[in-house]
């Protein structure tokens, strides 16, 4: 399990994260949304020990989050390769890192199951559309078999259909594999369709933190019912749920 307690994260005199706690069981998705500066990627960042805390503490079963190797998916595909690299020794540096011995059918299982081809992972990321890039992520992510995958608005960067495609690939690899998953997104719909739990970030604080089908129905802030109206408008989100 996740335990992030009482967390607090500071940037100056402001506080990007402020007196956060939140769990997320194993095998479970937690949600976090929020409009833009509301702390989501700093939680992320937080939770990789990528930035100090200023309170609190973060851990995976009551030991430091690194001693899990978490992954991370992120919101822009090709960033995340290296573009003097092939997509292959891109997705294979996490197993050379950890210095592990990797399945020798897990590679070619992963690439079955996200649809990626042998003669894809030979080209370099400017030869590959977006959707395939942020598929190749999701191998890399996975690749090392970890317990918690954090996913950075893994879907803002796709089109409609592959945004589709792509969340119900990770929620089938997700069932397959049992890794709990940390997911920030701007888009309701998707969290309301995907995750157990929302949690709502305003300002750095928790405005709200609930059940999936209990907030869609009826949160409980008047921020969380701001949100729901918006993607109810948007369409993104059943008025009737």
């Amino acid at each position: 399990m996740l335990s992030v307690d009482q967390v607090t994260v500071k940037r100056g005199r402001v506080r990007a994260l402020d007196d956060i706690s939140l769990r997320l069981p194993a095998g479970q998705t937690l949600a976090v949304v929020g409009e833009s500066g509301a702390g989501k990627s700093t939680l992320i960042a937080a939770v990789l020990g990528l930035i100090g805390l200023a309170n609190g503490r973060i851990s995976w079963d009551g030991a430091p989050v690194a001693h899990c190797r978490p992954a991370l998916v992120m919101q822009e595909p090709r960033a995340a390769f290296n573009p003097r690299l092939s997509i292959r020794q891109t997705v294979l540096e996490p197993v050379v890192a950890a210095r592990q011995p990797l399945p020798a059918d897990r590679l070619d299982y992963l690439c079955d199951r996200l649809e990626l081809s042998t003669e894809l992972l030979a080209r370099r990321p400017h030869e590959i559309s977006i959707g395939q890039a942020q598929r190749a992520g999701i191998l890399r992510a996975l690749l090392n078999a970890p317990p918690l995958v954090l996913f950075d608005e893994p879907l803002s960067a796709l089109d409609a259909v592959t945004q589709k495609h792509t969340a119900q690939l990770i929620a089938d690899l997700q069932a397959e594999h049992g890794f709990a998953a940390l997911i920030v997104t701007h888009d309701l719909g998707y969290a309301a369709a995907y995750s157990e739990q929302i949690a709502v970030l305003r300002a750095g604080r928790i405005a709200e933190l609930a059940v999936t089908a209990r907030f869609v129905r009826a949160p409980a802030s008047d921020y969380g019912r701001t949100l729901r109206a918006a993607a109810v408008a948007l369409g993104a989100l059943d008025d009737s749920a």
